[in-house]
This record gives structure tokens, C-alpha cells and sequence, in this order.
């Protein structure tokens, strides 16, 4: 079967998507990126360290592992600065391809959703290959939609919090209305059983990084994350039984059993 993650035309098999945060070490850093399958990592400009070099070597090593690079505009508060540091990605990077954050308020990280649009639209005039990370608001997400993202990533629950799936509901009514956009839920997963029902939803990936980098053990959580997104998928594309209000037996009743008769 050809089910492929399409990302503005690029066609993926994994519909994993990873960061490259919050590891303990760069090594456990690439393994698990490794043992989760993905072909597409993040990084931030905006969240390195400060050493000497460091940046340089982490940005060096990332490339090595000869994925996808994925850019994003983690830690920016306002459209000049998700322009200025969208420009600087592409110059580094050498890469269209840009996933827009922009912080409404440091709280709980929620996207400015309004200056989102703004900047959404300056960054795809500009050339850019727009990933907006949103809230699971239909509307704001029809008008990324309607501003020509072909890839939308509407959050599961606030990001970092591992809380999974908080408004299913929303989540559901933004599939079943833009069914020709790409949608990956960005943010808030925290278990496999929360990207199997990210899938079950019909989403067609997820993006997930504290989830495993912040696991007792990275490298095996990864693989899990592997397998779930597998599953999830699998799931969704074979379609699920009806839910009914009544009991039905699996093995239904015709008649009586051959052996009755011998009994009577």
C-alpha cells in the first residue's frame, strides 16, 4: 500500500515528525531519533546553547544524521521577529521550509493565532513553505488554509504538557472540514496511546519531541512512538466497526447445536 505523508509535495513514509530538544546527550539525541523511524527533525535558531561553538557543532551534527531539517521560529513574540529569524533559518539551513510559532502568551506558550495569520502571510509571499503551529480553532485554521498553507499543525493540549488529545471534538470537526490540507498534530503529546488516537482522527502525522526526550528511556520510547503511529494509522485507513447502544454476540446463534438431538 502507497500511504505517504505529503508535506508541500514531498513525500515522506514516516509520519513521524521529531524535535531535537531536551535531550540529556547529543548521542541519545540521535539514536532515538533513529530508532523512531522519522525523516524529518526540528530545530530553533532560538535554543541553543550559549557556549562557544555549541550551536555550530549541534547544528553539524543534526545534518549529519541526513533527515529533513525542519526549521522553526520557537521563542519569537511578535511578526518581526518570526520574519527576521524565518530569513536567517533559510540562509543557514538552506531550506524553504519553515514551522511558524509565535507565543501569545507565556503561560501556556498558546499561539498568537491573530498575528499568526499576519505572519503567515508575509513568510508565503515571501517563498516559504509554511508550517503554522496553531490552537485546535476551526476558524483560524480555515484561514491558514484559505492564505494557501497546505500543511496546518493544530495543537493536542498546551506544549510540553503531555496531556494528549484535550478537545477530540475539535480536533475531528478540523479533519472533516479541511480534508485536502495535511494536518499533523503539533504539541502535547505525552504517550503512544495518544498518537494512535491522534491517527484514529485521521490526522495524517504528528510532531512530537518531550514526549521522548524526556522519557526514562528515550531510545525505547522512541521505537513506541514508532510503532503507534504505525498502528494508528493502520487503524484509521482499515476503518472501525460501528459503535452500537446494544450487545451483539460475535458468534451468532442459527439454529440448534448438532449434538442437541442425541439428548432428547
Amino acid at each position: 500500500m502507497n500511504d505517504s505523508l505529503n508535506i508541500y509535495g514531498q513525500m515522506f513514509s514516516s509520519r513521524l515528525l521529531i524535535g531535537s530538544a531536551l535531550y540529556p546527550n547529543l548521542d541519545t539525541m540521535k539514536n532515538a531519533i533513529v530508532a523512531s523511524g522519522s525523516e524529518i527533525v526540528t530545530l530553533s535558531l532560538r535554543r541553543q546553547s550559549p557556549e562557544k561553538n555549541a550551536g555550530q557543532d549541534f547544528w553539524q551534527y543534526i545534518q549529519s544524521l541526513g533527515l529533513t531539517l525542519l526549521p522553526n521560529t520557537a521563542g519569537c513574540h511578535s511578526v518581526k521577529e518570526v520574519v527576521n529569524l524565518a530569513q536567517m533559518s533559510r540562509e543557514l539551513f538552506q531550506t524553504d521550509w519553515i514551522k511558524l510559532e509565535l507565543v501569545g502568551d507565556d503561560y501556556n506558550l498558546q499561539p498568537d493565532t491573530i498575528e499568526l495569520l499576519k505572519a503567515t502571510d508575509i513568510l508565503l509571499k515571501d517563498g516559504f513553505k509554511v508550517l503554522p503551529y496553531c490552537t485546535d480553532d476551526l476558524v483560524i485554521c480555515q484561514r491558514l488554509a484559505d492564505l494557501g498553507c497546505q500543511v496546518i499543525m493544530p495543537w493536542g493540549s498546551p506544549i510540553g504538557t503531555g496531556q494528549g488529545l484535550l478537545n477530540p471534538y475539535a480536533l475531528e470537526c478540523i479533519r472533516h472540514r479541511l480534508p485536502d490540507t495535511t494536518l499533523i498534530i503539533d504539541a502535547g503529546i505525552g504517550a503512544p496511546h495518544h498518537a494512535v488516537h491522534a491517527f484514529e482522527l485521521g490526522y495524517d502525522g504528528i510532531l512530537l519531541n518531550s514526549a521522548i526526550a524526556l522519557a526514562t528511556a528515550p531510545i525505547t520510547m522512541a521505537t513506541a512512538f514508532k510503532h503507534a503511529a504505525m498502528a494508528g494509522r493502520a487503524g484509521y485507513l482499515a476503518g472501525r466497526m460501528p459503535e452500537r447502544q446494544n450487545a451483539q454476540p460475535s458468534t451468532p446463534t442459527l439454529g440448534m447445536p448438532f449434538w442437541h438431538h442425541e439428548y432428547e
